[in-house]
């Protein structure tokens, strides 16, 4: 019985990114990330950029969801 190497059809060779094309989108990810924190988390009393509560009363759920006080 003779035993034969089977070679795998696609070589494992690792792909390279450069940094310069992941980078913008990695801030990009990270300020929306911020934002995002910042209605869900501090959107309301002296924090707040709108006057009225439509935004607490949106993220309302979320808030709590992640363990941010808000009453």
């Amino acid at each position: 019985m003779t035993t034969q190497a089977v070679a795998p059809a696609f070589p494992a060779v690792p792909i390279r990114i450069p940094v310069r094309e992941i980078l913008p989108w990695a801030l990009f990810t990270v300020l929306l990330g911020l934002i995002a924190v910042y209605f869900v988390g501090a959107e309301q009393g002296a924090f707040a950029l709108f006057d009225n509560m439509y935004i607490h009363e949106f993220a309302h759920d979320g808030r709590h969801l992640l363990a941010f006080p808000c009453h």
